[in-house]
């Protein structure tokens, strides 16, 4: 099977993508904050669900990767529908959703959007639902809340490249979004993998999530050593294993 890629035009703004065709469900990935689809996670599922024969979707929403718009445009509120818009034209069946950090804010939104019927799983990757009121805020400074005050944006720093800017608006949508505060039912498979050495997403985080979903059959998987990529050789075994009872013919 050979990857196609291209790019889906939404409100005048160009969205990346590559897909895969292959058996149902579709995998989807969606990446995380600042993230992108040619990251090593996005690779690794893309050649493992060609290894299955199972059909695969990756996206860049506005901003990120090879996508156009700005990334001080972005909200979580756009970011979710860059992303619902890029499914719906391009898997439009039934998913499986692998959520990476941000990405698994999505994932849960969009689960809760489309239900069961659409969504038959959910994988979790150090995922980060609420994180623009339950993670950002603490971390905040003085000098960062004038700065928001005052400009709208305030940049902070990241040990993985350039300062992140965090806008006004962007804290003030992640509000109108939360999924954390009340306990919902989505209705199908839910394993979340997290890191308990993540210094961006702390590991009782994913106890929340937990808690949060009225599903009895949640897993999460710990690992003590793992940080915020979980990107490592047996990071990603453990992906595949978190993965592929999801797909088997009586999930899809």
């Amino acid at each position: 099977m050979r990857e196609e890629t291209g790019t889906l035009d939404r409100d005048g703004t160009a969205l990346a993508w590559a897909s895969l065709p292959g058996a149902g469900p579709t995998v989807v990935f969606l990446g995380g904050f600042r993230s992108d689809m040619t990251g090593s996670k996005a690779i690794f599922l893309r050649d493992h669900c060609a290894a299955r024969g199972q059909a695969f979707l990756r996206l860049d929403y506005s901003g990120h990767g090879a996508s156009g718009g700005r990334f001080e445009d972005g909200t979580i509120t756009r970011w979710t529908e860059d992303a619902a818009a890029v499914i719906a034209a391009r898997a439009p069946g039934p998913l499986v959703l692998v959520g990476s950090s941000m990405g698994g804010w999505i994932a849960l939104l969009l689960a809760r959007r489309w239900g069961p019927e659409r969504v038959r799983a959910l994988v979790g990757i150090a995922a980060a639902p609420d994180f623009t009121e339950e993670l950002i805020p603490a971390e905040l400074t003085v000098a960062d809340h004038e700065a928001l005050a005052r400009d709208g944006v305030t940049y902070r720093p990241s040990e993985y490249g350039d300062p992140v800017p965090f806008t006004a608006a962007l804290l003030r949508d992640g509000a109108r979004n939360l999924v954390l505060r009340d306990r919902r039912r989505l209705g199908c498979p839910v394993h979340l993998l997290q890191g308990m050495a993540d210094p961006d997403v702390p590991w009782r985080h994913a106890l929340r999530i937990v808690e949060a979903l009225d599903d009895p059959g949640v897993l999460l998987t710990l690992i003590k050593d793992g940080d915020h990529r979980l990107s490592r050789p047996s990071d990603l075994v453990l992906l595949a294993r978190a993965l592929d009872p999801l797909l088997r013919k009586d999930a899809a």
